[in-house]
């Protein structure tokens, strides 16, 4: 790798070795930003979920054979979106749309507009949560992208020195803008992993390439061929993707209609996604005719890329899997339906149960990305589909898989967590036959339940006036910590206490994989015995991180 300090100009080539070294080092350091969780508890994921993002836009970026800063950002953009997970990931994958944005028309751009360009992520970035907070990645990325603007740097050199260097100090400085922060004595998580990604680019353009292997998100399983031969009869059809780059020589590029590709896309096959981003579409299809969407696409444009997969292999092969993430197309169309998240093969089946069409997986480590929403919602099947999101950090990648999906009107329901779904489902009615009542029927449900956690600690800590011990168990109610105790069953008991159990009527208790039978059946006499009143439903979860996950009514 040549030292590039002294540029002034950005070619493409260039501007992929700093992405690329960028999400190496993040890669480097993903523990580190992981271990920055706010919470003493085994959940944290926003190195991950960065990690994830910005590798998804790599592998389009190597692809992407113009050496045009513009098409090289594009690429990497559009990869980003449709992997991005987890609030940080969803940010940074805006910072990237935006620098994109004012990228277009720039084969080759200089150090001036290189700080444009990080300016209008920023801008882009902000535009994009609903209620932005302060002490987050995102002032860590507007400190720093103003700071180095205003400083008129004459080399790359020089502009990502000055960049980093006021990204250090704006993350240091993220417990000062967030109590929460201050009181667990850590820095932002979301800030600190786009520090390694900035300091990796800086890296790049001092001609230092950090070892670590970058890998997308593909599959190395071997497929095993002899699953259709000579004789086999095709049934499955063939599973479709393709990256159609509109061409205005052959239409307009900027108007054309999606709906175009996807009325046709119904009259050849079934589980279609089409949506546009910018002027590139995103389709997929089971089709018995790939050709034919080929032939049909290609009068508009020209593929960026193209998958056609057998998908009687695809069909021997799922059925290795130990359990599917979540359920095939619903065949029928209809009026509603509705898609959540959900961890753990029990809780996975109890809310398939109790009325949802997609249980999307989403563990820990395992956030669903924006493609993974919107395939959910092809295989919903409905016209109005209803969302629960269950996580915090996975409202904002619903919200925008949400705003790009435009075969159905799409509502998310904020649930922050589990019981909050269990809530909803429980209620679930239809019959009403109105979206709007249906929606404020849900809020209305979700708020009168009680969701407690108990998991184990992964560090001392003193949060919420819980004195904390390594390797406790803790548990807590939307990220409140509310008791800990060195025995998970001692646990349980104080926390059905601190959440008031007495005043309800339902106490349901979802057992997380690691909870031996000895402990459910203590579990069982602890609400038996102190609440005598209580009905008590208790089911095996099978959930990781969580031991216990407390549902109260």
């Amino acid at each position: 790798m040549v030292d590039n300090s002294k540029e002034k100009i950005i070619d493409g080539e260039l501007f992929a070795s700093i992405i690329e070294n960028g999400a190496k080092n993040l890669k480097s350091h993903l523990q580190e930003v992981n271990d920055l969780n706010v919470f003493p508890i085994p959940d944290g994921d926003t190195g991950d979920n960065m990690y994830m993002t910005i590798s998804g836009g790599i592998s389009p970026l190597k692809k992407e054979t113009s050496n045009d800063v513009d098409k090289k950002a594009k690429a990497l953009a559009n990869g980003m979106l449709l992997n991005a997970r987890g609030n940080s990931g969803v940010i940074l994958s805006q910072l990237f749309a935006g620098m994109a944005k004012s990228l277009e028309g720039h084969a080759s751009i200089s150090v001036e507009e290189l700080a444009v360009a990080f300016n209008a992520g920023v801008k882009q970035a902000y535009t994009a949560v609903a209620k932005p907070v302060e002490g987050t990645i995102l002032t860590v990325a507007r400190e720093a992208a103003d700071v180095a603007d205003k400083k008129h740097a004459d080399t790359v050199g020089e502009y990502f020195a000055t960049y980093v260097k006021e990204m250090e100090h704006s993350l240091e400085h993220t417990p000062d803008l967030l109590p929460v922060l201050k009181e667990a004595d850590v820095v932002d998580s979301g800030g600190a992993g786009l520090l390694y990604i900035a300091k990796g680019m800086k890296s790049a353009v001092e001609g230092k390439e950090i070892q670590a292997d970058v890998k997308m998100e593909t599959s190395s399983d071997e497929i095993d061929f002899s699953k259709f031969t000579a004789d086999s009869e095709m049934v499955y059809g063939y599973c479709t993707e393709c990256l159609l780059q509109l061409q205005n020589k052959k239409t307009d590029a900027e108007k054309f209609d999606v709906q175009v590709i996807i009325d046709f896309l119904n009259t050849v096959g079934d589980s279609i996604v089409a949506f546009k981003t910018g002027t590139v579409i995103k389709l997929h299809v089971h089709t018995l005719t790939p050709y034919k969407v080929l032939q049909f696409c290609q009068q508009y444009g020209e593929f960026l890329k193209i998958k056609i997969e057998n998908m009687t292999l695809q069909h021997n092969e799922s059925v290795k899997e130990e359990k599917p993430k979540k359920k095939k197309r619903n065949a029928t169309h209809r009026k509603f339906g509705l898609v959540t998240v959900g961890t753990g093969e029990g809780l996975i089946d109890a809310f398939y149960g109790m009325g949802a069409d997609i249980v999307v997986d989403g563990g820990q480590g395992n956030n669903p990305s924006i493609e993974t929403f919107i395939e959910a919602f092809d295989d919903c099947n409905a016209d109005v589909i209803f969302v629960l999101p269950n996580n915090s950090n996975i409202i904002m990648a619903a919200s925008q898989a949400k705003d790009l999906y435009k075969n159905a009107d799409v509502r998310v329901i904020p649930t922050k967590n589990f019981g909050q779904a269990y809530a909803i489902l429980s209620m679930l009615d239809y019959t009403s036959d109105n979206a709007d009542t249906i929606e404020e029927n849900m809020k209305s449900d979700m708020a009168d339940v009680v969701t407690g956690m108990i998991t184990t600690s992964i560090r001392d800590a003193n949060i919420d006036g819980v004195e904390i011990a390594n390797g406790e168990y803790i548990g807590f109610t939307n990220k409140t910590m509310l008791v800990s105790k060195k025995l998970k069953t001692d646990t349980f008991s104080a926390l059905l206490d601190k959440l008031d159990a007495c005043d309800k009527n339902f106490v349901i208790v979802f057992y997380g994989k690691d909870v031996t039978k000895e402990e459910k059946d203590l579990t069982q006499k602890i609400v038996t015995t102190q609440y005598p009143d209580i009905e008590f439903y208790s089911m095996d979860g099978g959930q990781d991180v969580y031991d216990y996950i407390i549902i109260l009514e």
